[in-house]
C-alpha cells in the first residue's frame, strides 16, 4: 500500500502538471500540508467534476487517501458547504506569485486548509491574515492552524478596514466589486486575486463570473488580467445588489472582456466602461 506521505506527494505533483505551478514552495505546500486534519471525520462527502448531475458521493471509508484527489471536499456536510477544488485554488494563489516573508490577506478562510497552504508557501517569516465570515467554522480553522502561528484567523466578512499592508490578497467568494479597504491595503506591486461573480435565487449560494487578478502599479495604476471563469460561493456582506445587476448585464455582453485596468479617478460611465462603481470602473481602456 502507497504509504501517505507518498500519496501527499504525487497529489502535489499531479496538480502542479495539471495546473503549471509555478511557485515551488506551493507545491511542497501542497505535498506537506495534511488535507485531512482540515475536514470532517471521514468517509467524506465529494464532489467532482463527473458529480454535476449526480450529485455528491461518498469516499468508501475513512482512509486518508481518498482526499487527496482534485475534488472539493465537505467541510459542513449538514449544510452542503465544500471548499474549493486544489487544482483551482492553487492555480490562484499560485497567480500571486508569494515568496517567503510575503504578506497575505486570506478571505474566505472557511476551514483553513488553503490558508495552510499560503502559510507554508510564505514562511514562519511571513503573516497570513485569514478571514472567516461563518464563527463556527472560524473557530475550528483556528484550531486547525494552532501550529502555524504566523497564520492569523479573524472572524469577520473581510471588509476591513485594516491596520496591515500586504503583498497579496486572496478573496475566496464571489463579490460584486472590490472592496476600497482591500485596494487600499495593497503595497506597491501588490497583487489581488477577485472573483466577479452574479448571484441568482435560482442558483441559492452559488454564483457564477469571471476571476480577476489585479496589481498595483506605479502612481495608482492597476492593471487587470482575466483568469478564466468561476462558480464560486457567494460573500456574505462583500455584495451589492445595483452592481450585481450592472454585473449581469455586463457578462451577457462579454463572458470574457477585454479589460486593461482598474479606475479609482472619479469619471463619468462611458463606452469604454465594463463595470462602474462609486469608488471604481473596470474598463477596457
Amino acid at each position: 500500500m502507497i504509504e501517505l506521505s507518498q500519496c501527499r506527494r504525487f497529489f502535489a505533483d499531479e496538480i502542479a502538471a495539471v495546473g503549471a505551478i509555478a511557485t515551488p514552495r506551493l507545491v511542497d505546500a501542497i505535498a506537506e500540508v495534511p488535507r485531512e486534519r482540515f475536514l470532517e471525520p471521514g468517509p467524506w462527502l465529494v464532489r467532482g467534476e463527473a458529480d454535476v448531475l449526480t450529485g455528491a458521493r461518498r469516499t468508501p471509508d475513512a482512509d486518508p487517501r481518498h482526499v487527496y484527489h482534485n475534488y472539493s471536499i465537505a467541510i459542513d456536510p449538514a449544510r452542503q458547504l465544500f471548499n474549493g477544488t486544489p487544482g483551482f485554488l492553487a492555480s490562484l494563489i499560485d497567480k500571486l506569485a508569494l515568496t517567503p516573508g510575503a504578506r497575505v490577506l486570506h478571505v474566505g478562510a472557511g476551514l483553513g486548509y488553503y490558508s495552510a497552504l499560503i502559510g507554508h508557501t510564505v514562511g514562519a517569516s511571513g503573516h497570513v491574515m485569514a478571514i472567516e465570515v461563518d464563527r463556527e467554522l472560524a473557530d475550528r480553522a483556528r484550531g486547525n492552524l494552532s501550529s502555524m502561528p504566523w497564520v492569523e484567523l479573524r472572524a469577520g466578512d473581510g471588509k476591513g478596514p485594516f491596520e496591515d499592508r500586504f503583498d497579496a490578497i486572496l478573496v475566496n467568494a464571489g463579490v460584486t466589486h472590490p472592496q476600497d479597504s482591500w485596494l487600499d491595503a495593497l503595497g506597491p506591486g501588490g497583487r489581488l486575486i477577485l472573483p466577479l461573480t452574479v448571484a441568482m435565487p435560482q442558483m441559492g449560494t452559488i454564483g457564477k463570473g469571471v476571476t480577476l487578478l489585479l496589481t498595483k502599479g506605479e502612481d495608482d495604476a492597476w492593471p487587470v488580467n482575466v483568469l478564466g471563469m468561476v462558480a464560486i460561493y457567494s460573500g456574505i456582506g462583500l455584495r451589492d445588489d445595483r452592481l450585481n445587476v450592472a454585473l449581469g448585464q455586463a457578462l451577457r455582453q462579454a463572458l470574457f472582456p477585454a479589460l486593461r485596468r482598474l479606475r479609482r479617478d472619479v469619471h463619468e460611465p462611458g463606452a469604454r466602461c465594463w463595470l462602474h462603481g462609486s469608488t471604481f470602473c473596470l474598463s477596457a481602456d
